[in-house]
């Protein structure tokens, strides 16, 4: 088992000496990552009000697309996971998805205004991202040493977030250049999507060349395991009591009345956020353990929906994308930090796999939910509730999650004990 300085194992120790590089692969998947947020981020941006200022759709009907759009990709997650972990093809399996996510653009281009081609389109980019998502973390995972887990995911989301930084801000050049044109910024964007594959295929090597990671027997299963399952009810938990950064957005922009030009750059200052602080976020779970990190996030998020629960005045814009941005930080790469070292090498990807898939599923009923509730009762009660849940959600999760995981053990060996003239037995 794995003991850190301060004896907790869920932060493993760095190895004596200098400190570690980031590993070639965790920069090459940032690349990639940087490069498809832009083109994911562009659409992102608009999408609220392109469905709901442009097309008319009803808060109900924008929640459910909305988590289609972040959660129905159950069986693709576990099925990309388990391709990727088979004969380690983690690198071709990522590819598809990310070569699906820029294809769906052009579905959204040619989908008009009809909702079932939205619909479809937005599910294909999910999937996209469901095939790929697991096995581009399990190669970060497995590329990086057990006690810089934290660091190398928090060093991969600063990189993609850099990209959703830079997406919002391509969307708002796109739709000022073109008088509101939105089948531009889908232009745009699946031209993007197509240079974030051709940089995975050219940069991101087939295997990760990271140091040897204990694996149990090839009968073990992530759900077997008793601490990797207290982070799936956690996670899971949590993600039904997330109501989306979208609708987010839009109370911001209707309690400002805020240009609808100008609603593509309301993601930008969360973006921010998460862009400066998830490497340190990383590094402060490395070293302190990473249970806590991840539910003061939720903590942060709780803060959000309280602020918008009073006066919407330039304040609050300013504390609530403040407090999205330490959500995404101490939560995203922390998660699988925190779940990563207690998945075996051979079963990481589809590990990694069920746990998204716990929280996408889990945020697809909180959207729809909030939705709903935006639909019959107004934004105000809707909103208060969802405060509520989340509370009981922080609560639940603190006594449910484990506070220090134990790593796998190695697979058993022969311990026979051997006569003292045998040297090797050492």
């Amino acid at each position: 088992m794995y003991l850190a300085a301060n004896g907790r194992p869920d932060a493993p120790p760095r190895p004596a000496g200098a400190r570690r590089r980031v590993p070639g692969t965790v920069i090459a998947l940032g690349a990639v990552s940087l490069v498809t947020d832009v083109s994911s981020e562009m659409v992102t941006a608009v999408l609220p009000l392109y469905l709901v200022l442009g097309l008319g759709l009803t808060p109900l009907q924008f929640g459910f697309l909305d988590g289609l759009f972040n959660g129905a990709t159950a069986l693709v997650r576990l099925l990309g996971g388990r391709l990727a972990d088979r004969g380690g093809r983690h690198k071709r399996v990522a590819g598809a998805g990310y070569l699906l996510s820029a294809l769906s653009r052009l579905g959204l281009l040619l989908a008009g205004g009809a909702t079932a081609g939205i619909a479809a389109s937005l599910a294909a980019d999910r999937l996209g991202k469901g095939v790929r998502t697991a096995p581009r973390d399990a190669l970060i995972s497995l590329s990086s040493p057990p006690g810089e887990l934290g660091r190398s995911f928090g060093v991969h989301r600063a990189m993609d977030t850099t990209g959703a930084l830079l997406g919002p801000l391509v969307a708002f050049a796109v739709l000022w250049a073109t008088a509101d044109a939105y089948d531009a910024v889908f232009v745009v964007s699946f031209c993007v999507g197509l240079l974030g594959v051709l940089l995975l295929v050219m940069y991101v090597p087939a295997a990760p060349a990271g140091p040897p990671v204990r694996t149990r027997p090839a009968t073990h299963r992530p759900l077997r395991d008793p601490a990797f399952r207290r982070i799936l009810y956690a996670a899971s938990l949590l993600g039904a009591a997330t109501i989306g950064d979208a609708f987010l957005y839009l109370l911001l922009q209707q309690g400002l009345d805020l240009p609808p030009a100008l609603f593509p750059l309301l993601p930008l200052g969360a973006a921010v956020g998460y862009l400066l602080l998830s490497v340190p976020a990383g590094r402060i779970a490395d070293r302190t353990g990473r249970r806590v990190p991840f539910l003061l996030g939720h903590a942060a998020l709780l803060g959000a929906y309280a602020v918008l629960l009073g006066p919407v005045t330039w304040t609050t814009l300013v504390v609530v994308l403040a407090l999205l941005g330490i959500f995404y930080a101490a939560t995203d790469g922390v998660l699988m930090a925190l779940a990563g070292p207690v998945l075996p090498a051979h079963g990481r990807a589809s590990g990694f796999a069920i746990l998204q898939t716990g929280q996408a599923l889990a945020r697809l009923v909180g959207a729809a939910g909030f939705g709903a509730a935006w639909t019959f009762w107004g934004s105000g009660p809707a909103l208060a509730t969802a405060a509520a849940v989340l509370a009981a959600a922080l609560v639940a999760a603190w006594r449910v999650l484990p506070a220090s995981p134990q790593p796998p053990s190695p697979p058993p060996t022969s311990s026979a004990p051997a006569p003292s003239a045998a040297p090797e037995a050492s």
